[in-house]
């Protein structure tokens, strides 16, 4: 282990041992198959379009946040929006995490939390809530990195804070349920301990995990995924909102319906399912997926990163509107890290 103040970063050289013989023994033979059948190439350009297509749905929908339901959810509603998109805390933790799993070939918690605290000591007007800080703040004066939340949030806290940040999990474990549960598990520890809060960031990276195994070229079987993810997922809660989707997906112009269902909220069990179900009613299209889920209002730039982390997964990095692209703060240092994360993935190492 390592000291979190003062010092280089470093990781516990276990932290992910047998990485390349992990995707032989991935408990998913379909997924074992589509790579494959697939380019290593197009699993990389999913792995850019999820991390950039987070980062946009996030900057997006921040101009929204804590709106009500737009009363139109055209692709007007957030190509109007002009000069450089700007992402807050939902982007700047999922490249935390995406930092920490290429750093250790892994996760390691005490490195992924230490990479939060000094990510957000640099930067910390990115928008965090009053929470987050404080845990950190216990952190770095030495608790124990799977603790400390508990100490700020007796019982622990069931937003989706862990939630919307997960999305580097889904993709370097995409092939692997088990351990992407594990790790999902692991990462919310560091600041939301509720089983809901946990579970809302393991269906998230499900759900990504679950859209880099599917070929775009092909229609999405959208019944099996939903079938899939509630069969996967352990919270009554979830499955509750996860079963009104056949419907749902009738009347996806009924936002108020939909929101009345599925929430959109700072809960995670009232936000990841609305993430979700913005994809599924919109799978062939990622400005229209980020563009609804922008329009649901609420919670809207969380609720659009985690619906463009898995449309960019689906989708791959080429269905990304260049222009939003090029607009994005950082583009190059996220697209550099999804780059990374495709490499340890896929065994090869870091450059």
């Amino acid at each position: 282990m390592r000291s979190i103040v003062g010092g280089a970063i470093t990781c516990r050289a276990d932290a992910f041992s047998g990485l390349s013989l992990m995707w032989l023994e991935a408990e998913d033979s379909s997924a074992v198959s589509f790579v494959a059948m697939v380019d290593s190439e197009q699993l990389r350009a999913k792995f850019l379009g999820s991390l950039l297509g987070a980062a946009l749905g996030d900057a997006l929908g921040a101009s929204r946040e804590g709106h009500r339901m737009a009363a139109r959810y055209d692709g007007g509603l957030v190509t109007a929006i002009a000069g450089p998109l700007i992402y807050t805390d939902d982007t700047h933790m999922t490249i935390g995490i995406a930092e920490s799993l290429v750093d250790c070939r892994g996760f390691d918690g005490a490195h992924m939390a230490s990479r939060f605290v000094d990510n957000y000591a640099r930067e910390p007007w990115r928008g965090y809530g009053p929470g987050p800080p404080r845990v950190f703040r216990r952190i770095a004066a030495g608790e124990a990195w799977d603790q400390a939340s508990a100490h700020v949030y007796p019982g622990g806290s069931f937003g989706n804070g862990a939630a919307m940040r997960v999305s580097p999990v889904g993709l370097l474990l995409w092939n692997d349920p088990t351990k992407l549960r594990q790790v999902a598990h692991g990462s919310s520890l560091i600041t939301h301990s509720h089983p809901l809060g946990v579970e809302g960031a393991a269906l998230q990276a499900m759900a990504v995990a679950m859209a880099v195994a599917e070929d775009p070229a092909n229609p999405l079987d959208t019944p099996f995924f939903v079938s899939r993810l509630r069969d996967w997922c352990t919270e009554d809660v979830y499955h509750s909102r996860l079963d009104r989707f056949s419907w749902l997906l009738e009347r996806v112009d009924e936002r108020t319906e939909v929101v009345a269902q599925l929430g959109h909220g700072i809960e995670a069990f009232n936000s990841v399912p609305t993430a979700i179900f913005s994809f599924l009613s919109h799978a062939a299209d990622f400005v229209s997926t980020v563009t609804y889920a922008v329009s649901l209002g609420g919670d809207t730039d969380t609720i659009a990163s985690m619906a463009g982390a898995i449309s960019g997964a689906y989708l791959g990095v080429d269905a990304l509107p260049l222009d939003w692209q090029e607009r994005l703060e950082n583009r190059d240092y996220i697209s550099q890290l999804a780059d990374r994360l495709w490499r340890v993935a896929a065994g090869e190492g870091l450059l």
